[in-house]
């Protein structure tokens, strides 16, 4: 089993998502609004997101570079809520343990550093290291679910990592918000984005609402 799990992205018109550029054009808080609304206690984050809101500048460096070389968790402590990352290398610091409320959680890949996992360990940080050669999403979400009693997951960014649950075929929601504005710059992430197979076909989706909060329009949708 996985949790139900919803990607909630905020984007303009362009679907952009450079946080930055959104908080321009967000008329106020709808999109905290809109995650309260979902009912997910846990929320999960790519690295780069988790190092421009959460993490220490300096990345760490192990001292040995041996590798953890299995499927292994740590569960610091359980609670209702997680704040998780996904550092597939191991690179993130950590000065907190905890972000508004929600237990920080890491997941690696099995190449990670052992040294990593330890100092997560000696922080009392949870974490799931999992996949030989990158994540595998799939099997996370299980012990998210079955270790950690995560029924309900909101997966908010950045592009890549909303990416790869796309791919993996892990997302049974999308709860997108449209803001009243249009990037443009190029280069730019998309809300889904990084997905190298060219003749992937498309995500069909089914409409489950639409609600208007202020300026912003709030769609939900289910994976077909």
């Amino acid at each position: 089993m996985k949790p139900y799990t919803i990607c909630h992205m905020i984007a303009s018109v362009d679907g952009r998502i450079d946080c930055d550029m959104t908080e321009q054009i967000e008329g106020g808080n709808e999109y905290y609004e809109a995650l309260e609304a979902l009912g997910c206690p846990s929320m999960l984050m790519g690295r780069v997101t988790m190092q421009m809101h959460y993490a220490l500048s300096e990345p760490f460096v192990a001292a040995d570079t041996t590798p953890i070389g299995r499927e292994a968790y740590h569960i610091a402590r359980k609670v209702d809520g997680y704040c998780i990352g996904v550092d597939t290398h191991g690179r993130l610091q950590w000065g907190e343990t905890e972000f508004d409320g929600q237990a920080l959680l890491v997941i690696t890949d099995e190449k990670c550093p052992k040294a990593y996992h330890d100092r997560l360990t000696e922080q009392g940080i949870s974490w799931i290291a999992v996949g030989e050669n990158g994540i595998n999403f799939a099997r996370a979400m299980e012990i998210l679910r079955e270790a950690f009693d995560i029924e309900r997951l909101a997966v908010t960014g950045g592009g890549h990592i909303n990416g790869a649950l796309l791919e993996a075929g892990l997302l049974d929601e999308v709860s997108f918000m449209l803001a009243p504005g249009i990037d443009g710059r190029e280069g730019m992430a998309a809300v889904f984005d990084g997905i190298a197979d060219k003749k992937r076909p498309a995500t069909q989706l089914r409409l489950e609402s639409v609600k208007q909060m202020g300026e912003t329009v709030w769609i939900r949708y289910k994976i077909r």
